[in-house]
This record gives C-alpha cells, sequence and structure tokens, in this order.
C-alpha cells in the first residue's frame, strides 16, 4: 500500500475549502453520508485530481452481540467500489443491544460505545471482524474509540486487546490518539503504555482530533482544537513508527480554512518531531503484550500491515521526515498514488486457531450489553460495577448527541421550535430510546412534542404538526394513534386537530 500522506475529514460543510486547502493529499468520508450512485460533485473533483477517498463508518457495530448485518455490509462494500478506496475502516465499537439472542427490546444508542477488554467480547469481536473482511472488497482497519465509562471486571489492556485481534485476525488498526488521550483523562489509561502494547506494524492511519475537559471528564467533540496532549501523543506514536497516513478530523462548529490549515500544520510538525526522535534512538526489538518480544510472537500482525500490497512494509520501515517540512505543507507525509484496491485474496493470512465458541459468548455479551446501554438509553437500573456518575455523564452526552443529530437531518425542527429545541428535545428522550434511526426519532419527537402540549400554541404549533404529517405520508398508522390521542384529549385535542 502507498503511504496516504496527509489528510482531512471530508464534511459537507467544509468541502469548498477542502479542495482549495494546500497538502491534502487524501480525505475520508462518513460512509452513511454518501450515496454511492450520486457522490458528491466535490468528492468526485478530488478524486479526479488523485486525492484518495476512504469511507468511514459509523454504524456496523463490530462489537455487537449479534454478526453483522449483511445489508449494512454490503452497503459499506458499495461505498468503497464507487469510491475507488484501497481500503474501509469502522470502530471497535457496539452500537445496538437487545433482540432475540437477549429476549428483550433491540436498542439503538446512536452512538459508539465500548466493548469490554474480556475474552468472550474479543471472541465475538474476532468473529465480527472476519464476517465483514469476507464481505468487503478492500482491506478492513478498525479503530480504537473514547470512552466515559470502563466495564467492570477487564481482562485485558487496551494494547492488549488490540494486539490480539490484529493477531487473530489479520486486521489492521486505524489508532486514534485523541481517543487515547480521552481515555487518558476518563480512565486513566497510559496511552504510552498502550502504544508500547499495540502491534504498531498495523497501522493503516491514524486520526486526530479536539476535544474540551468539563468537571474532570473529557469529551471527544469534534468540534473544538486539537490540544496539546493529543499532539504529543502523535509524536510519541511517530517516534515508533512510521505512521502510513494522519488524518485531522472536526465534524462540527467549523472554523476558517485558515485555522484548519494552521491544525495540520500542527500535525505535520508533530509527525515530523516524532520522526526525529526515532532517529536518536529505537530499540532493536520492541516487547509486546506480557513481555514477549515482539519479533518472537505474532508474526501474521507484523504481516498485517501488507495487506493491502507489498509496499506497505517499506512505507513502515521508512523513518526520517525531511527538514524543513512545515515549509511545504505536505512535506511530512509523501503524497499518495492513486491505489486500486486490492483483491481478499492478496491479503496476508492471519495466524490460523480453531473456530472460537462464540454462541455461549455472544449471549453473554449480550445480555451484559443489553443491560448497559437499557440503563443509558431507558433509564433502567446501573447494572452492578458501574460508576452511577459517569455512567449519567454518558446518558446525558448519549441524549445530547441524539438531538444534536436529529437537528441535522430535520433541520426544520429546531427552526420551528427556536431556542426550546434543544430542552424539549432532552425532555422527549428521556426513558425514550432512538426506535428506528434518527430520522424516526425526529418523527417521533415532534409526534410526542405535539401531544405533550410543549410546543407553544399558535404558529409554532402548526407549522410542527404540518411538518409532522408531510412527512408520516398520507394515511399513516401513527396518524390514526394522533387522532385517537386527540379525540380524548376534548378542547386540546380539537385545537391541535385544527392547527
Amino acid at each position: 500500500m502507498v503511504r496516504l500522506g496527509t489528510g482531512i475529514g471530508w464534511r459537507p460543510e467544509i468541502a469548498d475549502a477542502v479542495e482549495r486547502m494546500p497538502g491534502i493529499d487524501w480525505v475520508e468520508a462518513v460512509a452513511e453520508n454518501v450515496c454511492p450512485g450520486h457522490l458528491p460533485d466535490s468528492l468526485l473533483r478530488l478524486r479526479e485530481r488523485g486525492v484518495t477517498v476512504v469511507p468511514h463508518g459509523v454504524s456496523l457495530g463490530l462489537g455487537d452481540a449479534e454478526r453483522p448485518d449483511p445489508g449494512r455490509l454490503a452497503a459499506l462494500a458499495e461505498r468503497a467500489e464507487a469510491l475507488g478506496a484501497p481500503l474501509v475502516t469502522e470502530h471497535i465499537a457496539f452500537v445496538r443491544a437487545g433482540g432475540p439472542l437477549t429476549a428483550s427490546p433491540r436498542l439503538e444508542a446512536g452512538h459508539l460505545l465500548p466493548v469490554p477488554r474480556t475474552r468472550d467480547a474479543l471472541d465475538v469481536l474476532c468473529e465480527n471482524v472476519r464476517v465483514a473482511q469476507d464481505a468487503l472488497p478492500v482491506p478492513l482497519a478498525v479503530e480504537n474509540i473514547a470512552a466515559l465509562v470502563a466495564w467492570p471486571g477487564e481482562e485485558m489492556t487496551e494494547g492488549q486487546f488490540l494486539y490480539e485481534l490484529a493477531d487473530r485476525t489479520g486486521v489492521r488498526l486505524l489508532v486514534d490518539v485523541a481517543n487515547l488521550h480521552t481515555n487518558h483523562v476518563n480512565r486513566g489509561e497510559d496511552p504510552a503504555e498502550a502504544l508500547a502494547e499495540l502491534p504498531l506494524e498495523a497501522i493503516a492511519y491514524v486520526h486526530v482530533a479536539g476535544g474540551f475537559e468539563r468537571d474532570g471528564v473529557w469529551h471527544d467533540s469534534h468540534a473544538h482544537p486539537v490540544p496539546r496532549p493529543v499532539l504529543d501523543i502523535l509524536t510519541d506514536l511517530a517516534s515508533r513508527v512510521s505512521p502510513p497516513g494522519v488524518l485531522l478530523e472536526r465534524d462540527d462548529r467549523f472554523p476558517e480554512p485558515a485555522e484548519l490549515e494552521r491544525e495540520l500544520a500542527g500535525i505535520r510538525e508533530a509527525v515530523r518531531t516524532g520522526a526525529a526522535r526515532s532517529l536518536a534512538a529505537r530499540p532493536s526489538a520492541r516487547t509486546g503484550p506480557r513481555g514477549v518480544t515482539r519479533d518472537a510472537c505474532a508474526p501474521a500482525a507484523r504481516l498485517a500491515v501488507s495487506a493491502v500490497g507489498a509496499t506497505v512494509a517499506a512505507a513502515v520501515g521508512a523513518t526520517a521526515v525531511p527538514a524543513g517540512a512545515l515549509a511545504a505543507p505536505a512535506a511530512s507525509l509523501p503524497p499518495a498514488a492513486p491505489a486500486a484496491p486490492v483483491a481478499r485474496a492478496e491479503r496476508v493470512a492471519p495466524r490460523q486457531e480453531p473456530a472460537a465458541p462464540a454462541g455461549a459468548a455472544r449471549q453473554r455479551l449480550g445480555l451484559a450489553q443489553a443491560a448497559l446501554l437499557s440503563a443509558l438509553v431507558a433509564g433502567t437500573p446501573v447494572p452492578e460495577g458501574f460508576d452511577r456518575v459517569r455512567l449519567g455523564v454518558q446518558a446525558r452526552a448519549l441524549a445530547a448527541k441524539r438531538a444534536d443529530v436529529v437537528a441535522k437531518v430535520a433541520p426544520e425542527l429546531p427552526l420551528i421550535l427556536g431556542d426550546g429545541y434543544q430542552a424539549a428535545f432532552l425532555t422527549y428522550a428521556q426513558g425514550r430510546p432512538m426506535r428506528g434511526g434518527y430520522r424516526q426519532d425526529a418523527l417521533d419527537f415532534a409526534e410526542e412534542t405535539l401531544l405533550s402540549g410543549r410546543c407553544a400554541p399558535g404558529r409554532p404549533r402548526r407549522e410542527l404538526r404540518r411538518w409532522w404529517l408531510d412527512r408520516s405520508g398520507p394515511a399513516p398508522r401513527r396518524t390514526s394513534r394522533l387522532g385517537r390521542r386527540t379525540s380524548r384529549l376534548g378542547r386540546r385535542g380539537r385545537a391541535l386537530t385544527r392547527y
């Protein structure tokens, strides 16, 4: 695989700025926001210029107790092919729980939640990754996530967990240094120790992003400048291995293009500083988890880095970044040539092992995830061993994220409700799990707001009701419910119907 170089997360809000930005070798697009048959003109122009586009999935749920949904896998594969991507990426996270596996209602998190670092979770995750690898036309890389909460009874550190995952499956890693910083603040985990345990040879690329701290909790917002501690972790990583690519993520509160370019310059400087340190002294043999020397264990993890082509090993082994890297915007990470997708048959085989008895493990994991997610989104009791205060912070963060995403998929709602939108949505979300994605969540919120009387009478109420009816269809099932409810409300219901 050719080196990706320096990249930035492509978002519609900054598409024009990204096209004009100097030194951008590649971009990453959220897979679920891209329609393969109608690719955005901006992405098409970038591709014509030789800029690599990598689809980044956020909803597959590789850490779910159930196997990955074939439809979601097919959609991710379709986007990889439409974009001519050399690889696709997803997260080591669970995003839904419940259902037939646990004989409980299916719940959606609407966010990435951490999997427990246990043998059960690892067995399930490895099998899910293999299912995804078989379904995708290009190699898969998986990302470590940020977490506000820690699972009780974990059996491995993050580095050990990721090391074994890469060793057993041959999957590549997307290392998010901002998430390492988040877990340092929120869970007391040492980023340097995590890097020391990771199979750095398997890195596909690196994420860098900003956040903010409130009441001792770090929120990985992707809406704030990259802080110095995150850049320091990037420097540490670059002193251990030359990353094939580094990408700046920004999802909200987008600054002026000049500010984004300054952040990219800071990222390049951090990589250059790390590369310079690696020239001073680099140990001949790094140690893996539990003190085993890296050269003596997991040859498949070392070879996994070549999953997209024979040139990856050379790319990872590259050391120096040219002096004066900041003078030329992309000098610290050589630009990539357009890369064709690589057939699955060309991948290096991971370590062979007997098939994991994941049936019972899936059920145990499923019950644990359902209990946690139910506490977060449905108000059920906190499972034993969890920090109740921290779980409360996570629950509020999930509700706030739901409100923000609903405002993006249905921008008319905050316009109709004005300053009262956020408070109204958070009230609605209490004890009401998302049941069918964000668009359905928007419809449910509008209906409940109308029925509860929380919407001010007059024009806001009329506009909200019209919005709801327009999107519910000419004779929706829920219209009948609305009609029945309004008939029971007497004068208040008749007023609702009249508006």
